[in-house]
């Protein structure tokens, strides 16, 4: 690693829209950390790199000491933090919101919600303390940050959540050069979009096959938020199928 090199973390990388921003920001010369609960999947991750380098360091973004294993890590080995994709989530299947339990509830928010505030403070703190001070946070939304589906409560709560969040970050970070930004995604193409091709509940309460994009569009979209210079922010950005059904009255 050169000393010049610019140093991303980016969660679940294992897999999906993680693994793609991961081996698209190697891909554009970044020094990536990838994370995530299983090494085995990371280092799958890490052997398709190209470009720049990546490393594989398993953690739960739900427990506090892993979270600060990982970053007591990344300042060990790298000494400082310009980028972080803050993307690890997780769902439960639809279910009615008055069938909803609270293990159903905090099994989506002690990832999508808790995860996402633990990685962010400890990145932004790292940020903050190191010299010079200043990087970029992207909080991983959903297009449930706009408008829910049917039965996904739990899911939707936690992506209005990230946006609050989001807003907090790039307010409190102005004065130290660290920015935060969000990313809102529908339909990329990948192992939890699969089943939308045998049809997904829609408002109506029929069910529906949607389209789906290349996952793609998204490590382009991240790369794109990570390369800006610091002096600008894309604070929300909305990438999605071009033909699903957000736009519009159903």
């Amino acid at each position: 690693m050169s000393e010049m090199s610019k140093i991303a973390l980016v969660t679940g990388a294992s897999s999906g829209i993680g693994r793609n921003a991961a081996l698209s920001l190697c891909k554009a010369g970044w020094t990536v950390i990838g994370t995530g609960r299983r090494q085995d999947a990371l280092d799958e991750t890490a052997a398709q790199a190209s470009g720049g380098e990546m490393v594989g360091i398993a953690a739960d973004v739900t427990n506090e000491a892993s979270v600060d294993n990982l970053f007591a890590e990344i300042a060990k080995r790298f000494g400082k933090l310009d980028f972080v994709f803050n993307n690890a989530g997780n769902n439960v299947p639809a279910t009615n919101f008055g069938d909803l339990t609270l293990d159903q509830w905090n099994t989506v928010m002690s990832v999508n919600l808790n995860g996402a505030f633990l990685i962010a403070n400890r990145a932004y703190a790292m940020m903050r303390d190191q010299k010079p001070s200043g990087g970029r946070i992207v909080n991983n939304g959903s297009i449930s940050a706009h408008v829910p589906r049917p039965g996904s409560a739990p899911y939707t709560a936690s992506k209005h959540a990230i946006t609050g969040l989001t807003r907090c970050i790039s307010l409190d970070g102005r004065p130290l050069g660290i920015s935060c930004g969000q990313i809102d995604i529908g339909n990329a193409a990948s192992d939890m979009t699969a089943r939308m091709s045998g049809g997904v509940p829609q408002a109506d309460g029929t069910m529906k096959s949607e389209p789906t994009m290349d996952v793609q569009n998204v490590g382009d979209a991240v790369v794109h938020m990570a390369s800006l210079s610091p002096d600008a922010n894309i604070l929300f950005i909305t990438v999605m199928a071009n033909e699903m059904p957000f736009v519009g009255r159903g």
